[in-house]
C-alpha cells in the first residue's frame, strides 16, 4: 500500500480510532472529527496556531521542526513553509496591518512577515524566550509574552518595540480585554494570574489559588465577565469573575492542558490536553458541566478555536497513530 493510500485509509478510520468506545457511550458527541490535514516532513513538538480569515490560512508554529507552515484551509494543503526559525512558539496575525508575527524561544526574536507573500517585514529582538502572541484589538499592536517576566508591545507596521510591561515570572497564556484596557496573564512560576493595566503598562492586581498550580491556558468572555483558566496540578477548569478575581466554579479537567477556548455561540468551553483528549464543557449559569471528552492523540495539547469558521483545530505530532505517520491538524466540528 502506498504512503498516500495509507494516509487516506487512516483518515477514514480515524474517528473510530480516536473515539473508541466513547462512540457508543456518547452518541451525541459535542465535537466530531471532520478531516485531517497532513503536515509532511514535520517532526517534534507543535505549538501555537493563528488564522488569516481573509485568505483562509492557518499558521502552525512547529517548534521542534524550526518552521511555521501556512495551511490553505480551502484545499487542506500546506502552501508555504517558513524555515530556519529557532524554536518558534507563538504566532499571531494582525489583519489591519496584514502582518504575521512569529515568536521564537530559541533566540527571543519576534519576526514579522507580510501577509500576502509571507516575505520578511522586520525583526524585534526581545532577548529571551518569546512565546505567546496576541493582538490588541484597540491599537492593532502585537502583545508578546517573553523572558523571565514581561509583555512586549510591538507595532506591526513599523516593526518596532513600543513598550514593555514587567511581570514577576515568565507569562504563559494571556488574554486582552480591549473594552477595559486590561490584560489577564497566567504566571505559573509566580503562582498567580496577573491583572495588567495596558494603558499604564503595569500590573495592578494578582489573583491566587494556593491549592492549584500550573495555570497555562486561558480564555476570556469579556461580554459575560468570565476568565477561564485551566490548571495542570491538579487538573482543574476554573472560572473567575473578571472584575474581582472571585472563583465562580472549579471542575476536574483533562490532564496536561495547553489551550482553552470559549464558544460564545453555544456557551461552551473546549480544553485540549496532552493526555490525548479534548474536553467539551457547557456553561450552566453557575460554572461549567462536562459534556464529552473526545480522544485525540498523546501530546496533542495545542489547539485553536476559530468562531468565524466554527471549527476547532488540534495539532498532532508525527506518529500520533503509533504508525509513523505524518504530523497533522485534526479539524473538529462542534455539534449542536
Amino acid at each position: 500500500m502506498t504512503a498516500r493510500r495509507m494516509l487516506v485509509v487512516l483518515a477514514l478510520a480515524l474517528p473510530g480510532v480516536l473515539a473508541g468506545c466513547d462512540v457508543v457511550a456518547q452518541p451525541a458527541a459535542s465535537l466530531l472529527l471532520e478531516r485531517t490535514i497532513p503536515l509532511k516532513g514535520v517532526s517534534g513538538r507543535i505549538d501555537h496556531m493563528a488564522v488569516d480569515l481573509g485568505r483562509k490560512r492557518l499558521f502552525v508554529a512547529e517548534l521542534g521542526n524550526g518552521t511555521v507552515d501556512a495551511v490553505d484551509l480551502s484545499t487542506g494543503s500546506v502552501i508555504r513553509r517558513i524555515e530556519h526559525l529557532r524554536d518558534p512558539q507563538g504566532v499571531g496575525y494582525a489583519p489591519g496591518a496584514d502582518v504575521l508575527a512569529v515568536a521564537s524561544a530559541g533566540d527571543g526574536s519576534v519576526r514579522l512577515f507580510r501577509g500576502a507573500e509571507l516575505t520578511p517585514a522586520g525583526t524585534v529582538e526581545l532577548g529571551d524566550d518569546a512565546d505567546n502572541v496576541r493582538i490588541d484589538a484597540g491599537s492593532g499592536h502585537f502583545v508578546v509574552g517573553y523572558g523571565s517576566g514581561g509583555l512586549a508591545v510591538i507595532d506591526p507596521v513599523k516593526a518596532v518595540l513600543v513598550g514593555r510591561i514587567p511581570l514577576p515570572a515568565h507569562p504563559e497564556g494571556f488574554q486582552l480585554d480591549s473594552s477595559t484596557h486590561r490584560a489577564f496573564v497566567n504566571v505559573p512560576d509566580a503562582r498567580q494570574i496577573a491583572v495588567v493595566d495596558m494603558g499604564l503598562r503595569q500590573q495592578t492586581a494578582a489573583w491566587r489559588s494556593p491549592e492549584l498550580r500550573g495555570n497555562f491556558p486561558m480564555a476570556l468572555d469579556a461580554a459575560r465577565g468570565v476568565v477561564a483558566v485551566v490548571f495542570r496540578n491538579p487538573a482543574r477548569l476554573v472560572a473567575f469573575d473578571a472584575s474581582s478575581g472571585r472563583t465562580i466554579s472549579a471542575m476536574p479537567s483533562c490532564g496536561d492542558a495547553d489551550d482553552v477556548f470559549l464558544d460564545a455561540k453555544r456557551h461552551r468551553a473546549y480544553v485540549s490536553c496532552g493526555d490525548g483528549s479534548v474536553d467539551a464543557w457547557q456553561e450552566d449559569g453557575t460554572g461549567f458541566r462536562r459534556l464529552s471528552s473526545l480522544k485525540t492523540a498523546p501530546g496533542a495539547r495545542t489547539s485553536l478555536f476559530v468562531p468565524d469558521l466554527d471549527r476547532l483545530f488540534v495539532a498532532a505530532r508525527a506518529g500520533f497513530l503509533g504508525l509513523g505517520g505524518d504530523a497533522a491538524i485534526l479539524v473538529l466540528r462542534p455539534v449542536d
